[in-house]
């Protein structure tokens, strides 16, 4: 098991790699550009796990406000998409508005095609800069191939009262799990 305290990018890095989440080339990489802080420990397994999006593994859903959710759910699949390898088209993303205000909380669609077939997913907006937690990770989940071994998994971790948490989804077999749980003392929620 891992304590937070010896957790660094470069740490992480060398696990991806060993575990074969990355390659050579993307650790180097990725390590070139945290050359400043790479072997800096990270305060907590949150900042750990947004290491993870660095490596281009996990995608995070911002948990601050965005720009809109009108067009900031189609970001956020393209992103997923590249982590997944590009092999789902993920089309015509867009949101449905539900009946009502946005302030008393609106029960929308989100929608769009996975290779070409329709995808309707529920998300709750309290507001259009916002987005619906769930809804976004289970619209992530869309962005693997049927025939990946890979699958999206919800990374969970210590939580402080009254502070916002992105949600890390990170793309990995079971087995690259099962090492990252051993190694790096990171939880997943399915």
């Amino acid at each position: 098991m891992s304590n937070v305290s010896s957790m660094t990018y470069t740490r992480i890095g060398a696990i991806l790699h060993e575990i074969g989440m990355v390659s050579e080339e993307q650790l180097h990489r990725t390590l070139a550009e945290a050359a400043n802080y790479a072997d800096e420990p990270l305060e907590e397994h949150y900042e750990a796990a947004c290491a993870l999006e660095e490596f281009g593994v996990a995608v995070s859903v911002h948990a601050d406000d965005i720009d809109s959710i009108y067009y900031d759910y189609a970001t956020l699949l393209e992103d997923a998409v590249a982590v997944a390898g590009g092999k789902v088209a993920i089309t015509n993303v867009r949101i449905v508005a539900g009946e009502g205000d946005l302030e008393d909380g609106r029960l929308d669609q989100l929608e769009f095609e996975r290779d070409g077939k329709p995808v309707t997913i529920l998300a709750d907006h309290l507001a259009e800069d916002y987005y619906d937690q769930g809804a976004a990770c289970e619209a992530i989940a869309e962005t693997a191939h049927d025939d990946d071994p890979r699958t999206w998994r919800y990374l969970d971790f210590e939580r402080q009262p009254h502070r916002g948490y992105d949600s890390i989804m990170v793309l990995a077999t079971p087995e690259q799990a099962q090492a990252l749980q051993t190694h790096l003392s990171f939880t997943f929620l399915n």
